[in-house]
């Protein structure tokens, strides 16, 4: 591993070199080391990440590999720390947060010339770790671990996971905060990505009056995670560049955030120092997918009254977001006429971009009248919601049979072919029971105006169906397959761990003999602990 640690060569040390929880200041980052573990045990690893960092075969089953992603051994040229940042939660000022049990290893460059950051999570404490060990738990790992991987072949841009690593020692945990503690077996996962900043990292630095600091940082990140905005820098329109940059940064939030709604997936916890700078999806905590179809479901036991992080909010929370971040960065501007200009265009774009992706998921490529608020692209899809909640109806398997139902010749005036769609698309549904005469007229009045407008459309019947299939995935990592894997897992079993890793490499894509990964949630995941809702805890 060549490695080229432009981050701490580049910015700001913490000058005190003991690791002890403390408010950090004048820093981006400390120095420290991950905390040496008694039994380290490879669990799983994903090949393709490994490919990231030059990595062979014989390198993942080496027993170095084990030792160095467990955080026993640092090697030449790894300098580990853990960064200093801040940010909201849940919509209230937190102050310091920083990297409570993350371990940044070092980045190193690959033989394609990409920067890679190594960090370790759960690897102990660190100076930004508060009242808690820095420690994480097996179950959590193995979800952070398989839905990174998931993202990424879903097309969505994530942080990726390298490996899951037992530590051989037991970790507590109030997995819901009720009282009930209990000993867990620990764990390590490697994450990769090729930077880690935060919207949370220059909160900090403006919330504390460090303007040559924050300064300091945002000229860094955009040198080296935005450099053709960089190259386009001279010595009199540096306000510009920062604009740019921040336009830059709103339009690929969107554009993270599109991609979650398209495939139905609620992060759960979208507090500020869960935001990338890069627009990457970071943090991977009590998130979840949507089954049945609803827009105010969140994972997260913490939103659970509230439901501020819920599915259909999180268009409305980046937005917050980037405007908190706007506030944070408007000291290097000093006006604040730019920002409001970026962040009205943004609500359009997420607009805009909201109605593409909903067309795209229903067959229509023709979308350009989005633009000027086409009132039958408004009707159809409004009218597309009240289907998806008449009733509970999986989303996943709706869209995949959506696809399935050709228009070409049917007659939705008639019951007859209206129940034949129905059918169809009634192996989406939680309930066998026939729809009631309202739920019928819902669905018969919608596929009517679908009809009008598939017909309307340059593509046949199965080129739809292919741009359909290629939009919106069959295998999805949903709750309870996760926590089947994790309970197998805590018994000492991974195979299930590996075929979910391999099963969600091709998510568009019916798999022969995986039938039982697509279908709907059981009832007895509806409400079982994993299955359903999650907590912080991990």
């Amino acid at each position: 591993l060549k490695f080229d640690n432009r981050f701490i060569n580049e910015l700001p040390a913490d000058p005190e070199n003991r690791n002890f929880p403390r408010q950090v200041y004048h820093a981006c980052y400390s120095p420290v080391n991950p905390t040496a573990v008694s039994k380290p045990e490879l669990v799983a690893v994903s090949k393709d990440a490994a490919k990231l960092l030059d990595l062979t075969d014989n390198d993942l089953n080496s027993p170095l590999f084990v030792e160095v992603f467990s955080g026993n051994k640092l090697l030449n040229g790894m300098a580990a720390y853990a960064s200093c940042y801040g940010g909201h939660q849940f919509g209230q000022w937190a102050g310091q947060l920083g990297d409570g049990r993350a371990i940044n290893l070092g980045e190193i460059i690959n033989h394609a010339g990409e920067h890679w950051t190594l960090q370790l999570k759960g690897s102990g404490l660190t100076p930004y770790s508060r009242t808690a060990d820095g420690l994480a738990v097996l179950r959590s790992s193995i979800r952070e671990f398989l839905c990174s991987e998931a993202m990424y072949y879903l097309g969505i841009p994530t942080t990726r996971a390298l490996s899951i690593i037992t530590t051989g020692e037991q970790v507590v945990r109030d997995m819901f905060y009720d009282g009930h503690p209990k000993k867990e077996a620990g764990a390590v996962v490697c994450r990769l990505a090729q930077s880690f900043i935060r919207f949370g990292n220059f909160q900090l630095m403006a919330e504390r009056n460090g303007i040559p600091l924050l300064k300091q940082l945002v000229d860094f990140t955009i040198k080296n995670d935005f450099p053709h905005i960089e190259q386009l820098r001279t010595a009199s329109n540096e306000k510009e560049i920062y604009l740019q940059w921040f336009n830059e940064v709103c339009t690929r939030t969107c554009s993270m955030i599109m991609h979650w709604m398209r495939v139905g997936f609620v992060h759960g916890v979208m507090n500020t120092d869960n935001m990338s700078i890069t627009g990457l999806t970071i943090d991977y905590g009590p998130y979840g997918w949507l089954e049945g179809f609803e827009p105010d479901w969140t994972p997260n036991t913490t939103d659970a009254t509230h439901h501020r992080y819920a599915f259909a909010k999180q268009p409305q929370i980046a937005q917050w977001n980037l405007l908190q971040l706007a506030n944070a960065i408007l000291p290097l501007v000093d006006e604040v006429e730019p920002f409001e200009k970026i962040l009205q265009n943004t609500s359009t774009l997420f607009d805009f971009k909201w109605h593409e992706m909903m067309l795209k998921k229903i067959g229509i490529v023709n979308y350009d009248q989005i633009l000027h608020k086409n009132k039958e692209h408004e009707d159809l899809l409004q009218q597309l919601i009240q289907v998806l909640c008449c009733r509970e109806i999986d989303m996943t398997l709706f869209f995949r049979q959506l696809a399935e139902v050709n228009l070409a010749t049917a007659d939705f005036s008639t019951q007859q072919d209206t129940d034949k769609a129905i059918d169809i698309l009634s192996d989406s549904f939680y309930k066998s029971s026939p729809l009631n005469k309202k739920q019928f007229i819902i669905f018969q009045n919608w596929l009517k105006l679908y009809q009008i407008k598939i017909k309307q459309e340059p593509q046949t019947h199965q080129q739809k169906k292919q741009q359909m299939n290629q939009t919106n995935p069959l295998y999805v990592l949903r709750n309870y397959l996760a926590q089947q894997a994790i309970e197998k897992a805590e018994k000492g079993d991974y195979a299930e761990i590996n075929t979910l890793l391999n099963l969600l490499k091709n998510p568009y894509e019916a798999q022969p003999g995986m039938e039982r990964y697509q279908q709907k949630r059981p009832e007895w995941a509806r409400h079982k602990t994993g299955c359903s809702m999650l907590s912080c805890s991990s």
